[in-house]
């Protein structure tokens, strides 16, 4: 199988863009317009509070995101933890999907570590994200120098 020059990979913390919300949204893969009734009607689906990542929690997330691409042999090109979304630009000869997954994966583990959530008998917290994001093939040379300019100098 042939793997792109890169994956770009974004996801949003739970409960921060709805489907139906103003900045628009995807409902599978087909964009949907603004709609404020879905919006209030996912909002009212939602079992946890909204998350919005604090500075503490966000370094949580690139350190535990930079290891993995480390401990793997992924290369990272750039990577933003935000407040309601996360940004990666990887290269590794692995599905984008996988990647996203597993990179989300170890941030919510890391991120429940550091409030004390597993292993206390606590509910830990179940959606750190939501459930899926974008995986966008990055496939030559401009195209990555302009997604990590973005991803590390435009947010």
């Amino acid at each position: 199988m042939l793997f792109p020059l890169a994956w770009y990979l974004t996801w949003t913390t739970y409960g921060t863009w709805l489907h139906g919300d103003p900045r628009g949204s995807h409902l599978g893969p087909i964009p949907m317009k603004p709609n404020p009734e879905l919006e209030a009607a996912m909002r009212a689906q939602m079992t946890e509070e909204p998350v919005f990542l604090t500075d503490e929690q966000r370094k949580i997330v690139e350190k535990k995101i930079a290891e993995e691409c480390a401990a793997q042999g992924w290369t990272l090109h750039a990577l933003n933890a935000r407040t309601n979304h996360v940004h990666a630009v990887v290269s590794a000869s692995r599905d984008g999907k996988y990647l996203r997954s597993r990179l989300k994966a170890l941030a919510s583990a890391s991120l429940s570590d550091a409030e004390g959530l597993f292993g206390t008998g606590k509910h830990g917290r179940r959606r750190w994200w939501t459930e899926k994001g974008n995986t966008v093939e990055v496939e030559n040379e401009k195209a990555l120098e302009e997604i990590v300019v973005y991803v590390r100098d435009m947010q």
